[in-house]
This record gives C-alpha cells, sequence and structure tokens, in this order.
C-alpha cells in the first residue's frame, strides 16, 4: 500500500543541522520504499511546502492549510522545539509552548512525532549557557543568565509535558534510544539511520590524503556543530598519547547564535577548519577515523555517534545517559569528563580495540535507512489503523 506523507520539519537542506539532514535522508529512504512524501519546511529549506519558521506565530495556521490541501494518510513531525518557537513563560509555567502546539489540537489526521530532544533535570539545567551580550557587555551577560537559568528551572515539567502530550489516541512518538524512551512513556524505539555516503569504502591511507592527514598514526575524531554543550574545550586540555592525534572539524548551524573559540593551543590536536562538509566528504571524513571523540556536556542524541558507528568507529564519550545504553553494547566506552581521563582512554581503546570494533560492526546492520525506513512504515499503518504501535526490536 501506497502511503502518502506529509513530513514537516522547519530545518531542512541545504540548510545546516542535524534535525534536517536526518529527515531529509528519512524522506529519501521512505520514497525508496514507494511512499508518497511530501515535505513543508522553511524558506531556507528545499521542501514542497513552505512557511513555517521558528518566529512564526501562525506556524499552525500554515500547517493545518498544507494538511487540507495534500490530505495525507499521516504527519510526521520532526520535533526539535526550538525549531517551531518555543517560549518559555517565566511566570506561569502552564502557558509554556512552541508555534505548532495548536495544530497537534486541531489536526485530524494521525500525526507521528519524532523526538529530538529530551531530558534529565540535571542535563536540562545544563542547557543554561552565557551568550555574550554585545549591548550590555557582562553585566547583561550574567542578567540574561539568570533570566534563562530561573526559566529552565520553573519550564522542567511543562517541557517535558510539550513531549508526552504528543502521545496517545492518532499520535505516536518516536525515539533513537531507550534514554529518551525512559522520558517519552509509550514512544516507539527506532534507531537513527546512518550509512557512509561513499560507496565503496574509501582506503583509509587514501582518505587521509585528501585531507592532507597523517597516515601512520591513530586519528580520534571530533566533528560537528560549535555549541557549549558539545564540551570541546576538554579537547584542548588532553594530554594526547603518543601515536594518537585528534582531528577537529566544527560547523554553525542555519540558527546557531553562539561563537567559540575555536582555536585549540595543543600540539597533538588537528584543526581542519573546513566548516560544514558535503554528505560524501564528511563520510570521507570518517574514514580517516579510528574513533570519535565525544566529549559532550548535554545530549538528547548523537548523530555523529550514529554516523560514526555507520563508518566502523567506536567512541569515547562523556558519562551522560544517552550514551550508556551504547557503552552497554561495548561500541564505545563513557568516561568522567575531564582531560586526563579521555587521554588515558585513548590508550584503553588501543589495546582492546578488536572488541569494540566487533562489536560495531555488529550493531550497524540495524541502522541501515532501508530498515529505518521500514519500521516508520509499520508505524505508520499501526496508526493509521487505530492499532497499539508495533514493539519494534533493534
Amino acid at each position: 500500500m501506497i502511503l502518502k506523507i506529509l513530513m514537516i520539519s522547519t530545518e531542512y537542506p541545504p540548510m545546516q543541522g542535524g534535525v534536517g539532514r536526518y529527515c531529509k535522508k528519512l524522506v529519501d529512504s521512505l520514497r525508496n520504499e514507494g511512499m508518497q512524501v511530501s515535505v513543508v519546511c522553511n524558506e531556507d529549506g528545499n521542501g514542497d511546502y513552505h512557511g513555517i519558521s521558528p518566529n512564526n506565530q501562525d506556524n499552525s495556521k500554515v500547517l493545518l492549510k498544507i494538511v487540507k490541501e495534500v490530505e495525507p494518510d499521516v504527519v510526521h513531525v520532526q520535533y526539535e522545539h526550538g525549531l517551531y518557537g518555543i517560549h518559555l513563560d517565566p511566570i506561569n509555567p502552564g502557558k509554556t509552548r512552541t508555534n505548532i502546539e495548536s495544530f497537534y489540537n486541531d489536526c485530524a489526521v494521525p500525526i507521528i512525532t519524532t523526538f529530538h530532544s529530551a531530558y534529565s533535570f540535571t542535563q536540562w539545567m545544563k542547557l543554561v549557557v552565557p551568550l555574550n551580550n554585545r549591548k550590555f557587555g557582562r553585566l547583561g551577560t550574567w542578567i540574561r543568565m539568570a533570566y534563562d537559568y530561573w526559566t529552565h528551572l520553573l519550564n522542567y515539567e511543562s517541557f517535558n509535558s510539550l513531549n508526552r502530550e504528543k502521545i496517545g489516541f492518532n499520535r505516536a512518538g518516536v525515539v533513537f534510544s531507550k534514554y529518551l524512551a525512559n522520558i517519552i512513556p509509550g514512544s516507539t524505539l527506532i534507531y537513527h539511520g546512518a550509512e557512509p555516503s561513499t560507496s565503496p569504502p574509501m582506503n583509509r591511507n587514501e582518505a587521509r590524503k585528501m585531507f592532507s592527514l597523517p597516515e601512520r598514526e591513530n586519528i580520534a575524531l571530533a566533528v560537528g556543530f560549535m555549541t557549549a554543550t558539545k564540551g570541546w574545550d576538554i579537547i584542548g586540555k588532553m594530554k594526547i598519547p603518543d601515536g594518537w592525534k585528534v582531528v577537529i572539524n566544527t560547523s554553525r548551524n542555519h540558527y546557531g547564535r553562539e561563537k567559540l573559540k575555536d582555536r585549540f593551543e595543543n600540539k597533538g590536536v588537528i584543526n581542519l577548519n573546513k566548516g560544514f562538509l558535503s554528505d560524501k566528504d564528511l563520510s570521507l571524513l570518517f574514514y580517516c577515523a579510528d574513533a570519535l571523540v565525544l566529549p559532550y556536556k548535554v545530549t538528547s542524541g548523537s548523530g555523529v555517534m550514529y554516523d560514526g558507528l555507520a563508518h566502523g568507529l567506536p567512541f569515547i564519550s562523556s558519562k551522560l545517559e544517552f550514551f550508556k545504553e551504547f557503552s552497554d553494547m561495548k561500541v564505545g566506552m563513557m568516561v568522567n569528563r575531564n582531560p586526563i581521563e579521555f587521554a588515558n582512554s585513548l590508550r584503553k581503546l588501543e589495546m582492546n580495540y578488536k572488541q569494540y570494533k566487533d562489536a560495531v560492526l555488529n550493531l550497524r546492520k540495524h541502522l541501515l535507512w532501508k530498515e529505518v525506513a521500514k519500521k516508520h512504515i509499520l508505524l505508520y499503518d499501526s496508526i493509521i489503523n487505530h492499532a497499539s504501535p508495533p514493539l519494534l526490536k533493534n
């Protein structure tokens, strides 16, 4: 049966961002399975319909109009709160909302929601980071930070409620990990898809030549958007062990506001400074590496981790709830977030590399986009037929 799917994601390529990149891969995979998919996104994206943005208070009206025109069998929302304009009320948490909440209330078509963000209380509060205030200087920065701290403290439950309210009759949710499944009860676990964008795989030394990287040393890769919560300050403080280099490549996403120092005064660190890479070039960079370094302060998930696994790379991460599930699978290791432990972990990984590598190769077959698309189609069928969401095992 060919389903008519309306995919909603404010962020969509060529816009730079993990949500948009994930959405494009999923859309392509669903189309490859014969599904009819239309995409709604921001004017800067290459979707079929436009009109939504973080600043548009009429997002819901725009979406309801498009639903009426398209008449889809199912609507699928890529739900990253900030991409739809989240407002954390500083007085009444009951008024906390995004600009698409009324769409959920008024849309009669079944809705699937993929949740890209959910947090434990500790990680939620760590999202408060100082952003430089050009107008009022340091005082303005601290006043803003105090305001953000208060609104986060007040709105933790209301933020979680925005997620939980999207599960129920005629509604279902998708999450990428058991960690998120525990925070959002009733959601369905479908791992984030990931595959190399170059085929056949590039020889490691050939890939390294393309980036002018050393051929004889082990490489731990840190790649992604430069934000305070990525915790890359640890890398600059690491004493990189002999035989290893840490290679960094940073970029900014479409809506990014943070301006952070991207220079690393560390002889063991190579900063490529190539900015946002195409899928093909990013895949080539993964083929250069032996492992990933993920010293995050906060995360709900990591597309970089999944991409690394797809290229056969084990990871070293901070001790965060999201990574525990995968550390338990022995596809990576978690360490305390300090430079000494991250440096020592490179040695530990090297000593047990085959064990981690074998586990990665076993897991990555579950990340194929074809399999991810099929699991989504099962979920679409179940909600259209008003059945319980299928129990999907990965």
